[in-house]
């Protein structure tokens, strides 16, 4: 089975950076056979969509809300998928999740595209 590992969430700053990482494995797996996203869900709010490469790392989406600020990016050869987080507001805190989809031809939103979640990691942002 695939496994996500995430890291790199902790405590910042209000205007501050992190950079989340995302460690995949499995069986036989190949990382380029899956588009990648993040999203995020804090308390009492619904998950919602951040962020998402295509297989090869040729196209990108992100989210109104994280525009120009966030950028996804991925290694393949290293079987990982990164979320570089600039300019971070208060309302950025919450559990970031990476997930994987199996079927993508694109950058798929909906996390109900994807077929492998993290565990997630916390992000707080102090104001």
């Amino acid at each position: 089975q695939v496994q996500l590992v995430e890291s790199g969430g902790g405590l910042v700053q209000a205007g501050g950076s992190l950079r989340l990482s995302c460690a995949a494995s499995g069986r036989t797996f190949s990382i380029s056979n899956y588009a990648m996203g993040w999203f995020r869900q804090a308390p009492g709010k619904e998950r919602e969509f951040v962020a998402a490469i295509s297989r090869t790392g040729g196209s990108t989406r992100h989210a109104d809300s994280v525009k120009g600020r966030f950028s996804i990016s991925r290694d393949n050869a290293k079987n990982a998928v990164y979320l570089q987080m600039n300019s971070l507001k208060p309302e950025d805190t919450a559990v970031y999740y990476c997930a994987a989809d199996s079927f993508a031809t694109g950058t798929p939103r909906d996390q109900y595209e994807y077929d492998y979640w993290g565990r997630g990691t916390q992000v707080t942002v102090s104001s």
